[in-house]
């Protein structure tokens, strides 16, 4: 018992170890709460239960921000809840690119939960791959925040002028070289990623990807992409491991639940992209001057990414007020996914 307690009060990567198990056993408790209690049968998340499930995520997410600053000091506490708030704006618009190759492969809402479930699995191990990696570079090299800052400044820009342009799907090079490299059937095999059937060459039973492990596969590749830009953003707010990946974590699991109703009302967010490339401009500018010296307030920070992502949304929804909304249903589909 003694050097089990000794364990826990050790230090992992700057952060007291206790903390960490805390955290990986609320994800681990969530993630059951979800799959077995929630969609232990699967069914059709409505908008309704979707903004239900997101609120009670945030509830979640704000707990653990107000334990983190009472336990490590307000600091540690506002750094938490801003890189949370940054994580969940750039992280926007990673939904609605899921929401497209959901649309693009013809995935009925009764079983992209199980995608999104699945996915989470895989953003908590890469992001904490990509977290440390860029942790240790920049303990090595705090140079690189430069390089970091640079880099979403170019990003935030190539956003902007790019904002009216829609994902290629037909053209997108994971999806043709999925088709060149693997097996895929034509149509879904109910709730399966993978099946048995057999080669129309040999007639050996083979293995097969059903457009479940497509869309899977894609979403878990897109969110990597995504996590370039979210991540060094982060670390403009702190260089804190633990905070930096925790905020991470519960933000994308918010947003994985929030999916459905953004997806039920694509177009009503037009212009949000816009707004998260301003924030990427800013964030970039902000992690460019860290090494110099001069460090932005984490209150103003937070507070203006809270105006520009607010003034975002209400822009899309007041420019779209008068258009019915558009669905991920109702993005085009292509029927064929054999090369």
């Amino acid at each position: 018992m003694e050097s089990l307690l000794a364990a826990l009060s050790g230090d992992f990567l700057g952060t007291p170890t206790y903390f960490w198990v805390a955290f990986i056993a609320i994800v681990i408790a969530l993630l059951v709460f979800d799959l077995g209690i929630l969609h232990r049968d699967e069914h059709e998340i409505e908008a309704k239960e979707s903004l239900l499930l997101y609120g009670f995520y945030v509830l979640i997410a704000l707990a653990f921000g107000a334990w983190v600053w009472f336990s490590r000091g307000a600091q540690s506490g506002l750094e938490f809840y801003t890189g949370y708030l940054i994580e969940q704006s750039l992280a926007m618009d990673n939904m609605f690119v899921i929401a497209t190759i959901f649309g693009f492969l013809g995935i009925p809402r009764l079983y992209q939960h199980r995608v999104l479930f699945w996915g989470i699995l895989g953003v908590i191990l890469f992001r904490a791959v990509l977290i440390g990696v860029g942790a240790a570079l920049v303990h090595q090299f705090e140079a690189i925040l430069f390089l970091f800052g640079a880099f979403l400044v170019f990003t935030g820009i190539r956003m902007f002028s790019h904002s009216d342009e829609e994902p290629d799907m037909e053209n997108n090079k994971i999806l043709i070289f999925l088709r060149r490299h693997f097996r895929i059937t034509n149509e879904l095999r109910g709730r399966r990623f993978t099946v048995k059937e057999p080669d129309p060459k040999t007639g050996k039973l083979v293995t097969w990807l059903t457009p479940l492990a497509v869309a899977l596969i894609m979403v878990e590749i897109v969110d990597l992409i995504f996590a370039v830009d979210s991540v060094p953003a982060v670390f403009a707010v702190t260089q804190d491991t633990f905070i930096v990946y925790t905020s991470n974590i519960f933000a994308i699991l918010g947003l994985r639940a929030l999916y459905f109703a953004l997806a039920a009302a694509m177009n009503r967010f037009r212009y949000l992209q816009i707004s998260l490339a301003i924030i990427l401009v800013l964030i970039g500018i902000k992690i460019f001057l860290v090494p110099l010296g001069i460090k932005i307030d984490t209150m103003f920070s937070l507070g203006v990414t809270i105006s520009i992502l607010a003034g975002g949304v209400l822009y899309s929804l007041w420019k779209t007020r008068n258009e019915p909304d558009i669905s991920a249903e109702d993005a085009p589909k292509t029927g064929q996914l054999e090369p």
